[in-house]
């Protein structure tokens, strides 16, 4: 009976034998599988970054000649290497990017941009936060669901309606009604016009996220501040804020990375040169290219340079973001 049964097992195909030996074998397709996860992240993450590096370090007369791909030669065979090289070598891009362009004040804007958007969102998104986790009031399941239904609209679908609302031309009416009801202040070519947009379409991860640590402080840790003289608002600020602390740092980091990265709503909402002392990396990335040229290898080096800023920022706050992440995962 062995006999057969090895024989059966033998003469299977590969892919039978590769499922068999997974299940004895379980750690070997963890294995496989981390691999297959490392490489898609190399290619998806870490190569389009080593392809700025090669752009911003070969010199703009040698971007358009030839292809970055060397042949070289391997035992006496050529072949062509599979990663691009820089041809030729001009890391003074790095320091050309300030020269040219006041590229450190743009960092500085986004920055500012960022840090103000972050304050507004924890802020709104931790009064949200404590009505949806704490407070039992009728519809409180519907309109949360509203809430994360905003957050899947793509930002291109507010371009048109924001741009007329933020010129400042075209008063606000009553939705089919048309009485108009007050013409707006002109915020394009503002901070205003980006703080605002940003501030709406990244509440609403933030008011999920607070809502599920606030709601799991216990009731007794409130009732005792509030026993003490405390309003709902001082409970909220003094205790369940400071008791919610992974939750509400993992909430202001990937607001703040959103808004920082962001780039659709800023080469948009800063389209006139009045908009160049407050336009974020964005604006400095784009200046680089005027109507009759292109120097993508200060684009590039202007683009490594702007990461750097968020690259430290995660790595400071990664424990604390995979923590506040994955609290609450388990029920105990």
């Amino acid at each position: 009976m062995s006999t057969e049964t090895d024989g059966t097992s033998d003469d299977a195909g590969p892919l039978a034998r590769w499922a068999r030996n997974a299940i004895h074998n379980p750690r070997r397709v963890y294995r496989a599988l981390f691999y297959v996860a490392m490489a898609f992240f190399m290619v998806t993450t870490v190569f389009p970054f080593y392809w700025l590096l090669v752009l911003a370090v070969t010199p703009q007369g040698n971007l358009l000649s030839g292809s970055f791909l060397p042949t070289v030669d391997l035992f006496g065979v050529r072949s062509t290497f599979p990663l691009p090289v820089p041809k030729g070598f001009n890391p003074t891009a790095f320091v050309t990017v300030f020269e040219q362009v006041p590229f450190h004040l743009y960092v500085l804007n986004s920055f500012v941009l960022a840090a103000t958007t972050t304050v507004i969102v924890l802020v709104v998104a931790s009064l949200a936060g404590y009505v949806f986790g704490r407070i039992e009031f009728p519809g409180r399941a519907l309109l949360m669901l509203g809430i994360l239904a905003i957050s899947y609209f793509p930002p291109a679908a507010f371009v048109i309606p924001l741009f007329q609302a933020f010129a400042g031309n075209v008063p606000i009416t009553i939705p089919f009604i048309g009485v108009p009801l007050f013409t707006p202040p002109r915020l394009l070519n503002t901070p205003g016009s980006m703080v605002m947009p940003f501030s709406a379409l990244f509440l609403p991860l933030s008011i999920f996220i607070l809502t599920t640590f606030y709601g799991q402080i216990p009731d007794g840790l409130e009732d005792a501040a509030r026993v003490e003289g405390t309003t709902r608002l001082g409970a909220l600020f003094r205790v369940i804020v400071p008791l919610s602390a992974p939750g509400v740092a993992t909430a202001g980091v990937l607001t703040f990375i959103s808004v920082y990265n962001e780039y659709f709503f800023s080469s948009i909402m800063a389209t006139s040169p009045e908009a160049s002392k407050w336009s974020p990396i964005v604006g400095g990335i784009l200046s680089y290219q005027t109507q009759y040229t292109t120097q993508y290898n200060l684009m590039a080096a202007a683009s490594v340079v702007g990461v750097i800023p968020v690259v430290v920022l995660v790595i400071i706050a990664q424990e604390r973001i995979v923590s506040g992440l994955t609290a609450g995962a388990l029920k105990e």
